[in-house]
């Protein structure tokens, strides 16, 4: 039977969080508390599964006594946020039965129906490869919460941020964003909805990343290939936060720090790239570029994402100078320990990546509507923001 979504949480060593957050999500989708479907009900359109990432307390036990009828995906050991999902939604697209894949955190607080103005969009609009609903504060339901808010931005030089959420500071909900479904860069990864058929198309989530910044990297390549990302405000749920590594550790920042210039690596100068083919198109050339003249083109938005690279790099030094001087040695070292794992992870050749980006430059400009990447300043938002924080709200945030 076809079912129209799974909705897949990664567990990893939270099963107080499943006992806490499990039943009113799958109340919300029609089921009894412990999974069962009630007597006399229809099967749910909606399915929820928990994968396990080799959990060592006793997480596949209380999925086991009190779940007994959620479908649980037992993985064997931790592959990280991206190796885990990669492995479970792999696992369900061999399947072929779900229409969707809904990837939702363990620390999720959902409402009643919240998934229906997900689905209900990406059914009215094919061009939409993925949606996400307004993130809020588990703790202050007003208030937005720092992992997605109102929907994801990003900054010339990679730097993320939020509708709702610059830099620490988190605004309240008064409906500044207003309540249709809006484009962004990027969906949380707390709660993303996704084509299935894209979600295999695309390969998934980099496995490189582990964890963080990953979704930030997939909705990135999503627009590239011509797809849109929404936010969609009449879906809210409430986020905990921090239920696997807290914001002062030293490996999140690793993380944070190496997945930035990876998503960076990823995309940048397939994305200048882009910007070049507009440019081509509005000058009203119509002919396409010969095979020499996209190697050429692509080996100048190569470089040109190099340096920008380099940029990034070195802002990312100013920052580990400020955490040894402020006598934070761990997270100097976890910075330095991001730029020397980033070298490793990005050793493609030269040769090779300007090939990459000339054959998408050659398949894009063939097309009759050329993608559009959606929800970047062109800035560089941390002096703005730092300095003006409120200004870069109204004039940035409410605009993109």
């Amino acid at each position: 039977m076809s079912r129209n979504c799974a909705i897949v949480i990664l567990n990893w060593n939270t099963s107080r969080l499943l006992s806490q957050f499990l039943p009113p999500l799958l109340r919300s989708e029609g089921y009894g508390v412990d999974g069962s479907v009630p007597q006399g009900a229809a099967t749910p359109p909606n399915e929820v599964i928990v994968a396990d990432s080799g959990s060592t307390d006793d997480s596949l036990s209380v999925m086991a006594q009190s779940f007994p009828h959620v479908r649980t995906i037992p993985l064997g050991e931790n592959y990280g946020f991206t190796g885990g999902y990669n492995r479970a939604l792999g696992k369900l697209s061999e399947e072929g039965e779900f229409k969707y894949f809904l990837l939702l955190n363990s620390d999720i607080e959902v409402t009643g129906g919240w998934t229906l103005p997900l689905t209900e969009w990406m059914d009215s609009h094919p061009g939409c490869g993925a949606c996400c609903p307004t993130l809020h504060s588990y703790y202050d339901k007003d208030s937005f919460e720092y992992a997605g808010a109102a929907g994801g931005l990003l900054d010339s030089l990679g730097y993320p941020f939020c509708r709702g959420r610059v830099l620490s500071t988190l605004e309240k909900d008064c409906g500044q964003y207003g309540d249709g479904p809006h484009p962004v860069f990027w969906a949380t990864g707390a709660s993303l909805m996704v084509r299935s058929s894209l979600w295999k198309e695309l390969g998934g989530l980099d496995d490189r990343f582990f964890a963080h910044m990953e979704e930030i990297d997939f909705c990135w390549r999503l627009q590239l290939e011509g797809y849109s990302v929404y936010t969609v405000p009449g879906s809210v749920v409430y986020h905990l936060g921090g239920a696997t590594l807290p914001s002062t550790s030293p490996k999140k920042t690793e993380l944070n720090f190496r997945n930035n210039l990876l998503l960076l690596g990823n995309n940048l100068a397939k994305t200048f790239a882009l910007r070049r083919l507009q440019k081509k198109r509005d000058s009203g050339r119509k002919e396409p570029f010969t095979h020499e003249e996209a190697l050429l083109l692509a080996g100048k938005c190569v470089r040109k994402a190099s340096r920008r690279i380099t940029m990034r790099m070195l802002l990312d030094g100013g920052s580990a100078l400020v955490y040894l001087l402020g006598g934070k040695a761990s997270l100097f070292s976890a910075v330095i320990s991001a730029h020397t794992q980033y070298r490793k992870l990005s050793s493609t050749p030269r040769e090779e990546e300007i090939a990459q980006v000339a054959s998408y430059i050659e398949s894009t400009e063939l097309l009759p509507t050329l993608p559009t990447v959606r929800g970047m300043y062109r800035g560089w938002m941390i002096p703005y923001a730092v300095l003006f924080r409120k200004a870069f709200q109204r004039r940035v945030c409410r605009r993109l």
